[in-house]
């Protein structure tokens, strides 16, 4: 399936990165679609796709198009994965996929009766020491899991104009950088946890600043989560069993981690490269394209559902909604 030809949908600084992948793995970029004809042209020349579009909606009539790469705010991933569908797209998503649950449910409902592809560009779920370190979990080396610690805090400048505070554009911690912590955590555990405690304190605009969130499944392995977006934090990811525990710095896209026994030894897991984050992704939309799998949308499902358990609890309804 290396001869898909791919489109992306939002030209900004993520789908340059991306691009570039495509590039490096001798992938097809066929089209670039943006608001602007003239942001889009310049795109494609830089990146050598055949065709760009001004109009997203003409863009995905091409019927030369396997698979759409979207990189746009988070805010419309929802309408343009689901045009995507209708026009027979797979689709690869920038996190977060959606602003609810109840959008995704219609995304994956919409792909399963076309038998097209979805996924979330979620980096960690794609990266090669994930994957080796879910091995490791599985077979038991650090003991029966017990706990997840994970903190994220991303310093966002004082700025009610930019979309990361704005409640028309689904801002917050929460989808903004939330969505990373909430996926390593649900990558882990063994179940979707059932019940969930979270405290919050809101930004002036009415989006949440920081939280602090509390997860359980029904076989009582706990994850506890802290956000922030006025705060720089560790990007840290703790996984903790009877035996040991697994960390992970910078996780959104670690190539290594440790692991300390109860003994005090250590071992280092290195597993992928950092800078080959999103050619891990692409790889992987590629394999699941070639076998109709939805291998880590269940994850994306999963954490959507917790998020907007959430801010249910929270009070917290984006204006469109």
């Amino acid at each position: 399936m290396d001869n898909l030809k791919w489109a992306i949908i939002g030209p900004g600084n993520i789908a340059a990165e991306f691009a570039a992948a495509l590039q490096e793995m001798n992938g097809t970029l066929y089209a670039v679609g943006s608001r602007s004809l003239e942001k889009a042209r310049d795109f494609a020349k830089q990146y050598g796709a055949e065709k760009a579009y001004g109009n997203y909606s003409e863009m995905l009539q091409d019927a030369e198009i396997d698979v759409v790469y979207i990189s746009t705010p988070h805010s419309n991933h929802y309408e343009y994965i689901m045009e995507s569908l209708r026009n027979h797209k797979h689709v690869l998503c920038e996190k977060a996929i959606t602003v609810n649950s109840k959008q995704l449910q219609e995304i994956v409902h919409l792909a399963e009766e076309n038998g097209l592809v979805v996924a979330e560009a979620m980096t960690l779920y794609h990266m090669p020491l994930y994957k080796r370190l879910r091995q490791i979990v599985d077979e038991g080396k650090i003991g029966p899991l017990k706990m997840i610690q994970v903190s994220f805090g991303s310093h966002k400048e004082y700025d009610v104009t930019n979309r990361f505070f704005s409640k028309d554009l689904a801002g917050g911690a929460l989808l903004d950088i939330g969505t990373y912590a909430l996926s390593f955590a649900r990558f882990f555990l063994s179940k979707q946890p059932h019940e969930i405690l979270t405290t919050v304190k809101p930004f002036e605009t009415g989006v949440d600043e920081q939280s602090g969130i509390i997860l359980k499944n029904d076989v009582d392995e706990l994850a506890v989560i802290s956000l922030t977006m006025r705060a720089k934090m560790p990007k840290r990811g703790v996984v903790a069993g009877e035996l040991g525990f697994i960390t992970v710095d910078n996780f959104p896209r670690a190539s290594a981690a440790t692991i300390q026994y109860l003994d005090g030894t250590l071992e280092t897991i290195e597993a992928g490269e950092t800078a080959k984050a999103l050619q891990y992704e692409i790889e992987d939309m590629q394999r699941y394209i070639a076998g109709r799998s939805r291998e880590t949308l269940d994850l994306s499902v999963d954490v959507m559902d917790i998020m907007s358990r959430v801010r249910e609890q929270w009070g917290i309804k984006y204006s469109f909604e």
